[in-house]
């Protein structure tokens, strides 16, 4: 999956309840106690949860991207960035502290440090905050003090952030890639070039990549229904999959007067419509018409999505 764009702390459990048989809520708040799934700041300066053994291959792939983004954006200097990160680094040695401490320890830094502060520390938002029973993701800590250091060469960090993206998101082409990153294109082919790679080409002649060996089910194979959670990866602007999310629909999902963005339901894998967890119900909210066989097929997974919340 690539992880799961997490800025507000129960998407993770809806969106591996809609992929995971038998997921319980339990199941993934016990996985962050134990270290085994973490939250920190990654692709796009977001807040992801993904498993330990992709959080330093991530961080490697993306250190470099993200101090050169901070430097086009605030066009100032980043010359005390590692004074600023040895001193808050021994200043957190002690364990986690909360969001307010860690303003206090940064201090007065300058604009292009203080945007990558969390990757260039290596920081995770840790448990109990960040969970669905304390939603707050605001208990901060090192990654070294919750799964160790792994020292890892940025090349083959990036390498396994491509990977572990075709995983979740392919056949894609380089760009769709480098959006989700939030690098440019070229210095991105590179890399995709000394990966083996299965290669496509789409209905326009382009050519899409995957990794080898990856489930290619048959065009005519109906998708399940799928309640999603707000800002899925899946339906943002740098995966802008129009089969999935039809244009039409998009402002609407994506509305400027809803900035979280609406959690959605897909109906053979396109969106069809939108919920809310409204009064102890999944209240239903089509975008178009349904059949009578989609509406009960929505309707039965809203019921059980209704228990989920329930437990």
């Amino acid at each position: 999956m690539a992880g799961v764009q997490n800025q507000y702390a129960p998407n993770a459990y809806l969106r591996l309840w809609s992929c995971l048989a038998g997921f319980a809520r339990d199941d993934l708040t016990r996985c962050y106690e134990e270290g085994s799934v973490v939250q920190g700041t990654l692709m796009r300066g977001t807040i992801h949860a993904v498993s330990a053994a992709d959080y330093h291959p991530f961080v490697a792939a993306l250190r470099t991207v993200r101090r050169e983004w901070a430097l086009r954006v605030h066009r100032g200097s980043d010359a005390s960035r590692d004074a600023v990160v040895a001193r808050v680094r021994a200043a957190m040695a002690g364990g986690a502290v909360p969001r307010d401490r860690l303003r206090d320890l940064i201090g007065t830094v300058e604009p292009a440090v203080d945007a990558t502060l969390d990757t260039d520390l290596e920081l995770l938002r840790v448990p109990p905050s960040g969970t669905w029973e304390r939603r707050r993701a605001d208990l901060y800590a090192l990654a070294d003090a919750s799964i160790g250091h792994d020292e890892i060469e940025e090349q083959a960090g990036m390498a396994h952030l491509v990977r572990r993206y075709l995983g979740g998101f392919g056949p894609a082409t380089v760009q769709d890639i480098a959006s989700f990153i939030g690098m440019k294109v070229t210095p991105l082919k590179a890399v995709v070039a000394g990966i083996e790679l299965r290669r496509f080409v789409d209905d326009e002649g382009g050519e899409l990549i995957d990794v080898p060996d990856a489930p290619l089910p048959p065009e005519d194979v109906e998708a399940p229904v799928r309640f999603l959670p707000t800002w899925d990866a899946l339906l943002l602007v740098h995966a802008r999959r129009k089969g999935v999310l039809p244009e039409p629909f998009r402002p609407i999902i994506f509305s400027t007067k809803m900035p979280p963005s609406y959690p959605t339901v897909l109906v053979d894998g396109i969106v069809a419509g939108t919920w809310r967890w409204e009064g102890g119900e999944v209240q239903l909210h089509p975008l178009r018409a349904w059949s009578a066989a989609e509406r009960a097929a929505v309707e039965d997974e809203a019921h059980a999505l209704a228990s989920f919340h329930g437990e």
